[in-house]
């Protein structure tokens, strides 16, 4: 099976369906590289919950027994702990830290950078 170059999965909650959050693998590179980043977020009133990382636990799942990646990278700001908390609970490691990574607000914003690979 060739994965499509991005993938995109609901988090919802089991017992109305409602949509609580929203989980992306992008940037899909197969061959010797066998790589995704992921994107990820709750929707507001829904964190806390467990739901996010219920939800991650399934993405990595598939991204690893379904796409047969090698690796899953996400890049988080500093200061966003819930989101280093989700990533550290699911198996990611810290693996560096990048400057001015990324534009957000119309400014460059740094990013440590969490990655799990498949055992």
């Amino acid at each position: 099976m060739t994965p499509p170059a991005n993938c995109a999965f609901l988090v919802c909650l089991r017992d109305s369906e409602s949509i609580a959050g929203v989980i992306n693998i992008t940037n899909i590179v197969l061959g010797l590289f066998r790589s995704g980043y992921l994107g990820y977020y709750a929707f507001a009133g829904h964190e806390g919950q467990g739901l996010m990382r219920e939800g991650m636990q399934a993405v990595v799942c598939h991204a690893f027994k379904v796409l047969k990646l090698h690796r899953l990278e996400a890049n988080i700001q500093p200061d966003n702990l819930a989101s280093i908390a989700l990533v550290k609970s699911c198996g990611f490691s810290r693996e560096g830290y990048s400057p001015r990574y990324l534009k957000i607000g119309g400014r460059w914003r740094d990013h440590e950078r969490w990655a799990i690979l498949a055992s």
